[in-house]
């Protein structure tokens, strides 16, 4: 106990520029080893998409070589023009930016609508038919898929867009919830506010609950290109024809055709990734703003 007694007086009775010294040490030591850790677990998510280009840019020899080459020399680059004139890829993304353009109105539409009237209307039943919309997310897909291709098959939309597009403008569950939630959070003095100043429940949506929910909106809007542009079973349900394809359709119907060219393949895989990509890069800030806000502006 004395030995400790001294110890601690000890450092009691240290110069205040040694004990900021040590701390200064001690928290620049702990943010190296965050940064460290950090940059090990993006090397690590990252290795896959650093693979995919430098094999893109292989000659096909080089590919299943052992062990592997890392970098590949000479670097191919023809291989993304040739894999470019092998199928019609011009028509592919023209489709699946249609898709995405044509469900992310749907969603804005339905979801902002849906999700005002939960949020800031007050009728019967209102709560019971949320917990109702809620309970649609525990249904897998897999479960209505068969009843879904019927339904459709019967109104004559198999290969076309509509099975693809349609159900957006019904809304989505978790949308609806997402921006419920955040609509929650707006006072209720502003709606007041409105009906003083002769706003209907529509006006005082456009004009006052609406604009306050444009981060949330936008990180649903990027959710939804980035849902559509991805999106592979849904078009392969429904599309039939060479002319409907989608790039993710595209990849698959040219992995078939191509055979084991691999190169080809990563090339038009990261053509493919490249507006996802640029996408993100541009929308990082108002993503995480989106999740972040709380509803009233600082």
């Amino acid at each position: 106990m004395t030995t400790t007694a001294k110890s601690t007086t000890g450092m009691a009775h240290q110069p205040e520029s040694q004990v900021r010294s040590t701390y200064r040490l001690q928290k620049t030591i702990g943010r190296i080893l965050v940064y460290l850790l950090l940059f090990a677990g993006s090397a690590l998510y990252l290795f896959p998409f650093i693979w995919m280009i430098q094999t893109s840019l292989k000659d096909l020899s080089q590919v299943y070589i052992w062990p592997p080459q890392w970098f590949p020399d000479p670097l191919k680059w023809s291989n993304y023009p040739e894999a470019w004139e092998a199928l019609p890829w011009p028509q592919f993304y023209l489709n699946t930016i249609e898709l995405a353009v044509l469900r992310i109105i749907g969603t804005v539409l339905s979801f902002t609508i849906a999700a005002y009237g939960f949020a800031r209307l007050r009728f019967p039943g209102r709560d019971a038919l949320f917990l109702v919309l809620l309970s649609t997310m525990m249904l897998p897909g897999q479960v209505t898929m068969i009843p879904l291709y019927i339904w459709f098959s019967k109104l004559d939309w198999i290969d076309t867009m509509k099975p693809l597009v349609v159900p957006s403008f019904l809304g989505s569950a978790f949308n609806i919830f997402l921006l419920r939630q955040f609509f929650m959070t707006i006072p209720h003095e502003l709606d007041d506010a409105a009906k003083i100043d002769g706003c209907g429940y529509f006006k005082t949506f456009v004009s006052v609950v609406l604009p306050l929910a444009v981060p949330v909106i936008g990180v649903v809007t990027i959710f939804t290109f980035t849902g559509s542009w991805n999106d592979f079973m849904g078009p392969l349900i429904y599309l039939s024809g060479i002319e409907n394809y989608t790039i993710a359709i595209g990849l698959q119907w040219f992995n078939q055709k191509i055979g084991a060219n691999m190169p080809y393949l990563m090339a038009m895989g990261v053509a493919a990734l490249l507006p996802q990509i640029v996408l993100f890069f541009f929308t990082q800030k108002r993503m995480i703003q989106g999740v972040t806000l709380t509803g009233m502006k600082q």
